[in-house]
């Protein structure tokens, strides 16, 4: 957009305001659509899951903690399995912690979604390890995220993973107080 636009809009300082986009938009004679961010949606772990579970089915509360915060109509989950309000481009972010009474070589968190709402393909993961401390319990944590553009809600769905090499003692640390293993989800725009 040349300068002398931007400076008929009112924007001196490289802020633009969403109302001022629509306005101008209008005058125009074009219509914007998804601007802005219009859901956002926080689950949680509410209790400590052991082991490998692929996926996670268990266990599952929105967060709600005093002030929290969402936007628009949350996901939905049924035994772990995540559906989306609306279409959309979706950023998922994943936080899983973890602690273990002795040494795991690895312990791998993921995101799997499917966009025919049959096989799941993994998209995003990390891997971590836990190496036991002065004969204690032990802690570690791992953060990540995919994009995922959802062009049917019928269909596309998201769902979380761990797999442990000390299957039988790793904890998935959980709690309805705070957010410990947590997955947010933001739709970012229109697909």
């Amino acid at each position: 957009m040349p300068l002398t636009k931007i400076q008929s809009l009112g924007i001196t300082d490289g802020t633009i305001v969403n109302a001022d986009i629509n306005a101008s938009a209008a005058i125009a004679g074009t219509k914007l659509s998804g601007v802005g961010i219009t859901m956002v949606d926080r689950w949680r772990l509410s209790s400590n899951l052991t082991g490998t579970n692929q996926p996670i089915t268990s266990n599952l509360e929105r967060s709600d903690e005093t002030d929290a915060g969402f936007i628009g109509t949350g996901m939905t989950q049924s035994s772990g399995i995540f559906t989306f309000p609306s279409t959309g481009i979706y950023l998922i972010q994943a936080q899983f912690a973890f602690q273990l009474n002795g040494s795991a070589r690895y312990i791998s968190p993921a995101i799997l979604i499917t966009s025919n709402n049959s096989s799941y393909t993994l998209v995003s993961s990390t891997d971590v390890f836990i190496a036991q401390v002065a004969s204690l319990t032990t802690y570690t944590m791992a953060f990540f995220s995919h994009t995922f553009d959802v062009t049917n809600v019928t269909t596309h769905k998201v769902k979380f993973d761990v797999e442990s090499s000390a299957n039988t003692s790793t904890v998935i640390r959980g709690t309805t107080t705070s957010d410990l293993t947590a997955f947010t989800f933001i739709r970012l725009g229109d697909t």
